[in-house]
């Protein structure tokens, strides 16, 4: 999947990587799509939260040898 910005936030635990996604979506334009990586098992439940609250729109999540990775796309 294509994404124009990405944001490593493996080893944090919650609510680090929420926050961060956070920030850097605020620095990103409409449309534009965010691929975060995360190691928190929690990190699942939180950006899928975290996409219906905000309003921006979880593309994908995926989980690979304890790695979960998330496609955002801002609003």
């Amino acid at each position: 999947m294509n994404f124009d910005r990405e944001l490593d936030a493996r080893g944090l635990n919650c609510p680090l990587p929420i926050l961060r996604a956070k920030k850097a979506l605020g620095e990103m334009t409409s449309g534009q799509t965010l691929r975060i990586i995360a190691t928190d098992p929690g990190s699942v439940k939180d950006f899928a939260a975290f996409a219906k609250q905000t309003g921006n729109e979880l593309l994908s999540s995926a989980e690979n040898n304890k790695e979960f990775e998330f496609y955002i796309k801002r609003k």
